[in-house]
Formats: structure tokens, sequence, C-alpha cells
């Protein structure tokens, strides 16, 4: 996996000193550790300096919280036959779905449309859903989405879009085969947001600070451009094990809006219902479903192992000015033109999409902290 970090510590890990990325993963600096921080001294010189993002409680304008569809043996792209009809799974990403969208929903469309003819039905308009839906189209097929929620109602809408695979598998419980199938989805999906950068479907390349607990040679499976250690005199962070690369930031809302009203364009149809039963789902006209429910597949095609893994967002206002991204000991910073996404949470097992106070004063203290440790002005 190419992780956002290499350290991944759950929800009382914030609270007490630690956090994980939104929807991915990274870890998190206690509150206490803000006079520490902010005694490092001033950058050496010739440090590169870069705008210090301006955190303070007062500049939240919302706050966010999401539920990722978690799967510890890793996302489903599977056909299985539903009464008279071919069902393809295609879901349990975790936070990884954004990064993972286009390859997995192309696994998922070249397994379902193989011998087939007829109209598609696509179950979910979420990033899976819409990306599934808009490949079946490319493909010259007729397409309906079938939802119970459309955008911005979605998980995929709280995602940080960060194009970096995260938190979407156990390493202990996953295959030699499903990595191959994992790291050909990620190279896919990759390649295709490369050719969408732009206003019109907000995506855009972002210098990126990391930060490693590896020494030595980055690995080369770590697939960024210009991927390299820094030293001290290199990032104003007060931090060691800093790396720097660049990746693509998708501007989640923008996104989604665009590719549904791409597949609305492309003569798509979308109806909002409910299924409680996979009887429902065989009852469709079409004879072809992609199973695009996140979450919901627990309980609609009984997997237990899905579980949902919050993660919590505070949002500042636009800083226009920062034009880099981090993932550090803090938590991360992904600067968007809707607002600065500070995170996150990793809270596996935790049903409730709704931001905690609590979490969201140490989420804000975390970078706030960071902040007072820059050194450079």
């Amino acid at each position: 996996m190419v992780g956002a970090m290499d350290v991944r510590l759950d929800r009382r890990a914030l609270v007490s000193g630690g956090a994980a990325l939104a929807l991915s993963s990274c870890t998190t600096v206690p509150s206490g550790n803000a006079a520490r921080l902010a005694s490092v001294g001033s950058a050496p010189s010739g440090a590169l300096c870069l705008p210090r993002v301006d955190v303070d409680s007062s500049r939240v304008i919302r706050t966010v919280a999401g539920l990722r569809p978690y799967r510890p043996s890793g996302f489903v792209v599977r056909a299985q036959k539903l009464g008279d009809s071919l069902l393809v799974h295609n879901y349990g990403h975790g936070g990884g779905g954004i990064s993972l969208s286009w390859g997995s929903s192309r696994l998922a469309t070249v397994l379902g449309l193989s011998g087939h003819s007829g109209p598609v039905a696509v179950i979910g308009s979420g990033i899976m859903g819409l990306t599934t839906a808009r490949l079946v189209q490319e493909a010259g097929y007729r397409v309906t989405i079938y939802t119970e929620t459309l955008p911005p109602g979605t998980t995929s809408n709280i995602a940080g879009g960060q194009i970096n695979p995260a938190s979407h598998f156990d390493e202990d419980m996953v295959t030699p085969q499903w990595r191959e199938q994992a790291a050909a989805a990620a190279d896919y999906s990759r390649r295709r947001f490369q050719i969408m950068v732009g206003d019109d479907y907000g995506i855009r390349w972002l210098p990126t600070y990391d930060q490693t607990r590896r020494t030595g040679p980055i690995p080369a499976d770590l697939r960024f451009p210009g991927r390299s250690r820094l030293s001290a005199s290199e990032h104003p962070f007060p931090l060691d094990n800093v790396v720097k690369y660049d990746t693509m930031y998708v501007e989640t809302g923008r996104f989604l809006e665009r590719l549904l009203s791409d597949i609305r364009v492309a003569g798509g149809a979308v109806e909002v219902r409910r299924f409680d039963t996979p009887e429902q789902v065989a009852a469709l006209p079409e004879r072809l479903v992609l199973n695009c429910t996140g979450l919901g597949a627990a309980a609609l095609f009984g997997d237990s192992e899905l579980v949902p893994v919050r993660g919590q967002l505070a949002v500042l206002i636009p800083q226009p000015e920062v034009q880099y991204a981090y993932s550090l000991s803090a938590g991360y910073m992904f600067p968007r033109a809707d607002g600065i996404l500070l995170g996150g949470t990793f809270e596996r097992g935790e049903y409730l999409a709704e931001p905690q106070p609590q979490d969201i004063t140490d989420i804000v203290e975390s970078h706030r902290a960071l902040m007072a440790g820059w050194r450079c002005a």
C-alpha cells in the first residue's frame, strides 16, 4: 500500500496523542506538545519557507464526519448470480475510495460487461457508483443509477480527496493476488485523474510533505513524482524524517457534481430509491447490476466484515496562498477552494456520522501546535 503515512492509530490515540487521515490515515500530536513544538528554533539559513496556515478555532467554518466502508481484507470486486441477474460487487474501499475509484470501477465493469447486452443498473451514487456508471456509458451501454442519497449527501463528498490510497486494508489480511489488483486499480485511477486535471473537475497537483519512520533510501514502490527525503534546512516543520512528493488532490464536491452531470448529459437516468433486501435488487429490470453501496453492503448483502471507520474534519477559512499539503505527526492539512481541511480521526466501529466537539478541538489544537513551532517567518 502507498499510504499517506506509515503510522496509524485509533481514535483513542488521537485524544491522547495520535490520529489518522480522513478519509485516509495519519497521526496527531497531542495538545500538550504545543510548548515543545513552539520551542524549536528558527529555520536554518536557506530553509524552505512556506506560508503558515492560520489555525485557530475562530477560523473553523464547518466540521464534518463521515463513515468509511472498511474491510480488513480489502475492497471487493466479485461477481455472483442473483436470480436471473448478474450482480457485480464494487465496495469496501475504506479511506482509499477516491484514490482507487476509476481503477476499481474498471475492474468491476470489465468483469460485468463481458458478454452482456442490454441496459445496466448501478446501485449507489458515491465515488464508486458514479465512476462505475460513467465507465459503463463509455463502453456503450445505457445506465440507470439507483440510489438512496445523491451528492452532496454521500460519504464521498466528505473525503479529503488526496490521490494516495490509504487506510483501506490490514497488512496481514490480504493476499498477494489482492495486492496486485489494488495496485492495478490505483495505477489506472492515477492515469485517469491526470487527464482530468483542471478547474472543471476540481483536480490539481500539489507538493506534499509527509513523515515516515523509515530510514535509508525511499522504497521504489512509493510511486510519487519527485519523492525525496528532506534535510532540516529544506522544510519549515519542527519535525524529523520529512519527505516530499507531488500528488493530485480532488475537490470532492465539485468533482462529484460534475461527474453526475456528465452521466446525465450522456443519457444516464437516476432514480432515488432504497433497497432493503437482495430480492428487491433482483427484481430490477436490468440483468446486470453493479453494487456500489459502500457501507450499505453490510446490511443489504450480509457482508459481516464491513465495519464503519469514522473520520472527522475541521475546515478553516480558505487561504489561497497555501499551495502545499501535509500528512505529518500533527495530522493532515489539504488546502482547497472551499476551505483548509484539517484531519482527522480513524475510529473503527463508530456508527454515528456526527463531529464530536472534543475531537474537533483536539484536531485544531494539534495543527495549531505545529504552526506554533514553524521554523520560518
